[in-house]
């Protein structure tokens, strides 16, 4: 090899030297260099994908859709695409067939009931892990929502969309039976009575959809718990309690005015009892609260709509309403990209904000209380101010194990057999007792089964 002399390497240090400087701007940052490695290295970090599987069809989609992209444009690294799955039940169905695999999504929004299934895939990754990771404040949830979604101190699952049920009734057709329409029932034997007066020239006292969901709350309003073992959240449920006396007695109020002809029976769907209510065909009705906007807008020109809390018989104990709706799980087997994705956009999904747009565009409650002080909230109460009825009554709602709402792993099948007792009792096939005694025995038989799967 030749050997490089001095002058040689005097000029090659020089040159070195000027070609570093040249890549240099004049605080001595490496901006040319930076560009090269940065070319070499193959353009910026591709966005992280995180799906999202909901069952906000309709209307809900949309604005499901809007929430979706503007998260999405303000965060250009984490790029969400939402995946309409159908109905609960059926998004439910797609995600037991996907366990095992990587096939399903990053989050998945799951009806209240589907809480005990998915606790116990061991399939998802609590949402407490991160809000502890972080420190993020939690404090402003609704604490009435954040229960139901909270076992052993641990929050599973980020509350979304929530509701629960009210009475809705016809102002006009309470002043046409000389009733105080600014007075409405509160009492299972107010209700019975009124329904009575309201009954004549063609219209009917009330009809209440056949819904299990609204035997549960039922109970819980008065402070009776469906399942044992603290409605399974002490412990497994091992036992349903439907059958109690609280469930007895609201079967024999519903039965009684179905006597007496002031209460009209049109099956399970509560969209029956809706249009009934509507064209006055019924002057009360239960629904829930995310179906308030568009009970109003029904029945706009016709009659003016009022809204009372859920009713409870006159000895009733001390209770409320539970939540309903569904929230959001993060599953365990992304990658932690993924997951940490996901978990930023649970946390915009509950900003203030976003709620405030979410609640006045859908009619479910802000999980939020900070919500409640967003200029559009309160524009939407004064528009819509039998909504107050839906917030006075989550805020006056006991706390206990009966408001907390049960847990069971086989939920949706119980609810169905709550429902074939009802009708069993409308239809004087048996008496309450009897009717409750039967959905007890096989919920109980269920709960025992899938108790053994996961143990």
């Amino acid at each position: 090899m030749k050997r490089i002399g001095k002058r040689s390497f005097t000029l090659l240090l020089l040159a070195c030297m000027m070609i570093v400087s040249s890549a240099c701007g004049s605080n001595g940052s490496p901006k040319v260099a930076e560009t090269a490695v940065a070319a070499d290295s193959g353009t910026a970090k591709e966005p992280v994908k995180v799906v999202w599987w909901h069952s906000m069809s309709g209307d809900l989609g949309k604005v499901a859709d809007k929430l979706i992209s503007d998260f999405n444009a303000a965060h250009p690294d984490i790029q969400v695409e939402g995946v309409f799955q159908g109905t609960y039940d059926e998004s439910l169905n797609k995600l037991k067939a996907s366990l095992g695999s990587d096939s399903g999504p990053a989050m998945i929004q799951v009806y209240e009931i589907g809480s005990r299934f998915m606790m116990d895939t061991k399939a998802i990754k609590p949402v407490q892990d991160f809000i502890d990771a972080e420190q993020y404040d939690i404090s402003s949830l609704e604490p009435n929502i954040k229960n139901y979604y909270t076992f052993d101190d641990k929050l599973y699952s980020m509350p979304f969309n929530s509701s629960n049920p009210i009475l809705y009734y016809n102002k006009d057709a309470f002043k046409a039976a000389g009733l105080d329409p600014e007075n409405p029932p509160k009492t299972y034997e107010e209700v019975a009575a009124a329904a009575k007066k309201l009954t004549k020239d063609g219209r009917t006292g009330a009809s209440f959809a056949i819904y299990g969901w609204f035997m549960e709350q039922f109970l819980a309003n008065q402070g009776a718990e469906l399942l044992n073992n603290g409605n399974g959240r002490s412990s497994l449920s091992t036992a349903s309690q439907v059958n109690s006396k609280a469930g007895v007695e609201t079967l024999e109020w519903w039965k009684g005015m179905l006597n007496d002809k002031s209460l009209l029976n049109l099956g399970r769907k509560t969209d029956d009892t809706k249009k009934a209510f509507a064209a006055g065909q019924v002057a009360m009705t239960l629904d829930s609260t995310a179906s308030l906007r568009g009970i109003v807008s029904a029945s706009e020109g016709k009659f003016e709509v009022g809204t009372a809390f859920l009713p409870k018989p006159s000895n009733g104990g001390k209770g409320g309403v539970i939540i309903g709706g569904a929230s959001l799980w993060l599953l365990g087997n992304k990658s932690e990209t993924e997951q940490k994705g996901a978990w930023e956009f649970m946390k915009y999904l509950a900003e203030p904000k976003t709620q405030a747009y979410w609640h006045v565009n859908t009619g479910y409650f802000p999980v939020t209380t900070k919500a409640y002080d967003e200029p559009i909230v309160k524009e939407n109460l004064e528009k819509y101010p039998q909504f107050q009825t839906a917030v006075d009554q989550l805020h006056q709602t006991e706390p206990n194990l009966a408001t907390q709402g049960a847990v069971m792993g086989v939920f949706p099948e119980a609810r169905q057999i709550t429902e074939t007792a009802i009708e069993e009792v409308l239809n004087g096939q048996k008496s309450p007792q009897e009717a409750l005694d039967k959905a007890a025995a096989e919920i109980t038989s269920k709960i025992e089964i899938y108790n053994k799967t996961v143990k």
